[in-house]
């Protein structure tokens, strides 16, 4: 690596914000010898332009050896910063691979099959006559040879070993803030019917109650993996055997292959004294019902999928709070990593937090609280009714939840939500739509680009503490890890914060409705960064207007009544500028539940329209429509 050329390696025209300066120091710290460079860059900085500095300054074939690595890899856990990659004129450099399910095959007869289930996958000794054709293993090769390639972290790691994906020079790891959760999640096995395809053939114990006398829960699950390995082995080798296999067949055996190498991998770290790796099992259900082993500390599995890839690695994100805490999570020393902190450029004034907390979220008091958050929900939309909306629901409960309430209030015209099946689609419906749409989302805190007018507020409904019925987090919190657990949701909160202000001159405001949130910037003061500590030090109580659903509903061609008032269109903000708006209220009465008196409007309506979603009138149209067959609603 030549640290010198980062500056020059920058692939666009000029630079933004603290982009130049950056550059020399992340120059500077690899210079000085780090291995290992911490890049803590506020949302909105442009990192991925940073990265491909960096990705710059690897060897070439022209100045290495033969048997020294070259070149670089970009890889991210998120699959939408990948196709931000893929789309970006100023990084048309960088080739990028995904995995053989996201690509066709090409062959006649076969246009809808994906390459993973192809005749190449499903016959022995198939040769194909058009390989070259292929557009995975096209991209594959173009990837592979190209000095910079492209990937997300699953696939990243999933190559591990690979003849194909070597060792490079450098590696850039964006959003890695997560790096160890990842790991945690890629390495965790999940034993059920679901993913074993062998289940019927294993007697499953309750590990916990049929442990032996020196044993634990683990101890009596290394033995039913050890059982489940080779059931699946017997069960893949009879597969293997034959000269052709259908679809169905063909993932069997792929998935047999995936379980007997994460059962082994299992073993061989549980038989090592040596490992750091620290298991817990997962069983709630008893005998007869899943298991879920994880891995604690992920430290040896990162060695393997990602510090054994390069010689020197670059790791970007707005939230790695802790270097110490960061590197002892992932394996790395501190004393080989060096930390880089990439000045926030954008106005305070443009990305405002507002108290207007209506109580706890906990559990055991959601069912008061939630109704209180829907409420404030109806009057954020009177204040904002010719702009986008997003909810941070944190859980499918509460956004179902908060959904049917704003449904009963009669605003569900202006609400949009999505389920698990159809969250990408229903995101993209949004963000195309030219109405000032309400998106009530779940995890959607992270690699979301909401620049413009694409979305003007949004509000966090929960404190977004990691689940401690998760026997990790349980165990941690057993060990005293109390900071880790407020570091993670602090983590997720800044995050969620940048997903509405995307530049200089963008404009956001962000609206705290749990007052477990004020609570958690206390207890994490310490590992919060300066730009977000100035955010909350500034953080006010807005005047809003009055529960007023017929308000909400301005902006749109809608009634709470579903007539009276429909086709009125106002915009109250229409004369303000950007940065006033964002910033224009203080001092009111939003925060701990106040709505101005107003306690008559609290069933709104339940007829018709009003309690309909878009999502359920775009599937009604989409059903009713006279080509419904031939896209496949009807």
């Amino acid at each position: 690596m030549d640290p010198s050329r980062i500056p020059d390696e920058f692939p666009a025209p000029s630079f933004r914000g603290a982009q130049e300066r950056a550059l020399a120091d992340i120059r500077d710290a690899f210079a000085a010898g780090n291995r290992v460079v911490l890049v803590r860059a506020p949302t909105g900085s442009g990192k991925s332009l940073l990265a491909r500095a960096i990705m710059g300054a690897a060897e070439t074939a022209g100045e290495a050896a033969p048997s020294e690595a070259t070149g670089a890899y970009y890889t991210t856990p998120q699959v939408s910063q990948i196709d931000d990659v893929e789309s970006d004129d100023l990084l048309d450099d960088l080739a990028v691979i995904r995995g053989k399910s996201n690509y066709d095959c090409v062959l006649p007869g076969e246009h809808d099959t994906p390459v993973n289930r192809a005749p190449c996958a499903r016959q022995q000794g198939f040769d194909c006559s058009i390989r070259h054709r292929c557009p995975y293993f096209s991209d594959r090769a173009i990837a592979s040879g190209n000095r910079f390639a492209a990937l997300t972290l699953a696939y990243f790691m999933r190559t591990a070993g690979s003849e194909v994906f070597r060792k490079r020079d450098v590696v850039v790891i964006d959003e890695a803030h997560g790096l160890a959760e990842w790991a945690e999640m890629y390495a965790t096995i999940e034993c059920s019917p679901e993913r074993v395809p062998v289940w019927d053939d294993v007697g499953v114990p309750d590990v916990a109650a049929d442990a032996g006398p020196e044993e634990d829960a683990v101890d009596r699950t290394a033995r039913f993996v050890e059982t489940l390995r080779d059931v699946a082995i017997r069960a893949k080798d009879e597969l293997v055997g034959r000269p052709e296999l259908d679809r169905e067949e063909v993932a069997r055996r792929d998935r047999l292959q995936e379980l007997i190498s994460e059962l082994g991998w299992f073993l061989e770290d549980y038989r090592d004294p040596q490992s750091p790796t620290t298991w817990v099992v997962d069983q709630p259900g008893g005998e007869g019902t899943a298991i879920d082993i994880k891995p604690l500390d992920p430290a040896r599995y990162l060695r393997h999928t990602v510090w054994d890839r390069g010689n020197r690695f670059a790791l970007l994100s707005a939230t790695i709070l802790s270097k110490e805490a960061f590197c002892r999570g992932v394996g790395l020393n501190p004393a080989d990593v060096a930390l880089v902190d990439v000045e926030h450029t954008f106005p305070l004034a443009n990305r405002p937090l507002y108290d207007v907390t209506q109580g706890s979220m906990t559990y055991e008091h959601r069912d008061e609280t939630v109704p209180k958050i829907a409420r404030l929900i109806v009057r954020l939309m009177a204040e904002h009714p010719d702009e986008k909306g997003l909810i941070h629901a944190h859980s499918y409960d509460i956004a179902e939840r908060l959904t049917e309430r704003l449904g009963e209030f009669g605003v569900a015209a202006r609400v949009r939500r999505h389920d698990r099946a159809n969250r990408d689609a229903e995101l993209e419906a949004w963000k195309a739509s030219s109405d000032p749409e309400v998106f009530v989302s779940v995890k959607m805190e992270e690699a979301l680009d909401l620049k413009g007018d694409l979305c003007r507020w949004q509000v966090v409904c929960k404190a977004p503490y990691r689940n401690t019925n998760d026997s990790r987090v349980a165990r941690r919190l057993e060990d005293g890890q109390w900071a880790w657990y407020h570091r993670t949701a602090l983590r997720t909160v800044i995050q969620a914060c940048g997903r509405v202000v995307r530049a200089p001159d963008d404009y956001g405001a962000t609206y705290l409705a749990d007052d477990s949130l004020l609570d958690l910037f206390d207890r994490a003061e310490t590992d919060t960064p300066s730009w977000f500590r100035d955010q909350v030090d500034a953080m006010t109580n807005p005047s809003l207007p009055a529960f007023d659903p017929e308000a909400a509903l301005a902006g749109i061609d809608a009634s709470p009544a579903g007539g009276a008032g429909a086709g009125r269109r106002r915009s109250r903000h229409s004369s303000e500028s950007n940065g006033a708006r964002a910033n224009r209220s203080s001092g009111g009465d939003a925060g701990r539940g106040g709505d101005d008196g107003d306690a008559t409007a609290d069933s709104g309506t339940t007829g018709g329209e009003s309690v309909r979603t878009r999502s359920e009138q775009d599937a009604e149209r989409r059903q009713n429509h006279p080509l419904s067959d031939v896209w496949g609603d009807g």
